[in-house]
C-alpha cells in the first residue's frame, strides 16, 4: 500500500500533468484560431486583389455610388466614358453632374429603387453628358451591397451609343421612305393633278384665261417641289454627319433674323432679338440649325397679324442654351397641340395670307433639334399668340 505522503505527490503529479495538457490544448486551439483568422485575412486579401483586379482592367464602365448618387470609385472605362482622364476627375462628384438634362429622373428611379425599396438589382437605360457636350447612351445594371455597414451601390454601365444612334439613323431611313411613299400616294398627287387640268382647260382655252391657268400650274409645281425638297432634306439627316462647332449663339441669331426683317416688315409685325449682354456658346451645325430658325420664324410670321410681334429671346437657365420664339398671333387650338411636330401633320394650317405648308415643317425641325441632343416644346393658348422652345 502506498503512503498518504505517496499518493498526494502522485495526485499533485496528475494535476500539474492535466494542467500541462490543458495549457497544450489551449495553445492549439489558439493556434488552430489564428490560422485560421489569418486564412480567412489571406482569402480576403485575395479576394480584394481579385476586385480590384476586374474593377480596374474590365472593358465596361464600374463605379460604386452612395445613396445620395455620390460617385466613390471609378474605373479607368468610365472615367475615359465621360471623357476624362483621371478617375479624380469623377470621384466625389454625383452622377447626375453627367446625367443629361432630360433622363435626370432616371436616376431618382433608380436611388429611389435600391435604397428606398431595397430591390437588390435594378436596370435602366439613359442619357449622359460627356465632358465635351457629346451623348453618352448606355444601359446600367445596379445592385445594392453592404460595406462597413453601409448600403452601397455597384453600378455597371455599357456603352450603347452606336447602338443607339444606329437604331435612330435606321429609323430616319424607315421614316424617309415611308414620306416618299406617303407623298406618291397622296401629297404630290394632288399638284399634279391640278397641272394636268390647268393643262387641259389651256389646250380647250382661246386664249383669254391663259395667265389665270399659268397661275395654276406654277403655283401647284412650286407646292411639289417644296414637298420634295422637305423629303429630301429629311433623307439627308444623320447625327454621324452632323458636325457641329462652337458658336456664339446669340451673333448667330442676329444673323439668321436679318434675312427675315424684311418679311416681317412687309406683313407689318415687329421682329425683335433679345440676348444676353455676355456671349453665349452652342454647339451648332450652322447650316442645319439655319432650317431650325427658318421654320420656327416662319411659322410666327405666318399666323401673326399686321400690328403683332415676334420675339427671338436668348437665355441660359441651368447654364444650357435655351431658344424661345414668341409670337402675339392667333395661336394653336389644344386640340391640334399633340400632333405638331407629326410627320405630315393634321395640325398644318394655311397661314393668315393663305401660305400652303407641307406639313413637314415642324417634323423636320424637331429632329434637326434632337440631332444637336436637345428638346423643343410649345405653349400656346388661341387667340393670345405661340412660344415654341429649345432647349440645348
Amino acid at each position: 500500500m502506498h503512503s498518504p505522503a505517496a499518493s498526494a505527490a502522485t495526485l499533485s503529479e496528475l494535476r500539474a500533468e492535466n494542467e500541462a495538457l490543458r495549457a497544450q490544448l489551449e495553445q492549439l486551439r489558439a493556434d488552430q484560431t489564428a490560422g485560421t483568422q489569418q486564412q480567412v485575412a489571406d482569402d480576403d486579401k485575395q479576394s480584394q486583389v481579385r476586385f480590384r483586379t476586374v474593377f480596374q482592367n474590365s472593358p465596361l464602365g464600374h463605379k460604386i455610388i452612395a445613396p445620395d448618387l455620390t460617385i466613390r470609385q471609378a474605373n479607368p472605362a468610365l472615367v475615359a466614358m465621360l471623357g476624362f482622364t483621371r478617375p479624380d476627375e469623377v470621384e466625389g462628384r454625383r452622377i447626375l453632374d453627367f446625367a443629361h438634362p432630360h433622363y435626370r429622373l432616371d436616376w431618382h428611379h433608380l436611388q429611389e429603387q435600391l435604397w428606398a425599396y431595397e430591390m437588390p438589382y435594378f436596370t435602366l437605360d439613359t442619357c449622359l453628358v460627356r465632358v465635351d457636350g457629346s451623348l453618352l447612351w448606355c444601359q446600367v445594371h445596379s445592385i445594392l451591397f453592404l460595406d462597413a455597414g453601409q448600403e452601397l451601390g455597384y453600378t455597371t454601365l455599357i456603352d450603347t451609343t452606336q447602338h443607339t444612334e444606329l437604331q435612330a439613323s435606321l429609323k430616319r431611313l424607315y421614316d424617309a421612305q415611308e414620306t416618299v411613299l406617303h407623298l406618291v400616294a397622296h401629297d404630290v398627287r394632288n399638284p399634279l393633278a391640278h397641272i394636268k387640268l390647268a393643262v387641259d382647260l389651256l389646250r380647250r382655252d382661246e386664249g383669254s384665261q391663259t395667265p389665270k391657268y399659268l397661275a395654276i400650274i406654277e403655283q401647284a409645281a412650286a407646292q411639289a417641289e417644296a414637298i420634295l425638297k422637305d423629303v429630301l432634306y429629311i433623307g439627308e439627316l444623320d447625327a454621324g454627319q452632323l458636325l457641329k462647332q462652337p458658336t456664339d449663339f446669340g451673333a448667330y441669331l442676329g444673323a439668321q433674323l436679318a434675312a427675315h426683317q424684311l418679311a416681317a416688315q412687309a406683313k407689318g409685325v415687329s421682329l425683335t432679338l433679345d440676348v444676353p449682354a455676355h456671349v453665349v456658346m452652342a454647339n451648332l451645325n450652322p447650316n442645319k440649325f439655319g432650317r431650325v430658325v427658318h421654320n420656327l420664324l416662319g411659322n410666327a410670321l405666318k399666323f401673326t397679324p399686321a400690328g403683332g410681334s415676334v420675339r427671338v429671346c436668348l437665355t441660359e437657365p441651368a447654364g444650357r442654351p435655351r431658344l424661345k420664339v414668341q409670337d402675339t398671333g392667333v395661336g394653336i387650338p389644344r386640340a391640334l397641340q399633340a400632333h405638331l411636330f407629326d410627320k405630315f401633320s393634321t395640325a398644318a394650317r394655311e397661314g393668315l395670307a393663305g401660305e400652303s405648308t407641307t406639313g413637314l415643317g415642324l417634323f423636320i425641325t424637331q429632329q434637326i433639334v434632337r440631332l444637336h441632343g436637345g428638346h423643343i416644346g410649345v405653349e400656346s393658348r388661341e387667340g393670345e399668340g405661340t412660344t415654341f422652345f429649345i432647349d440645348l
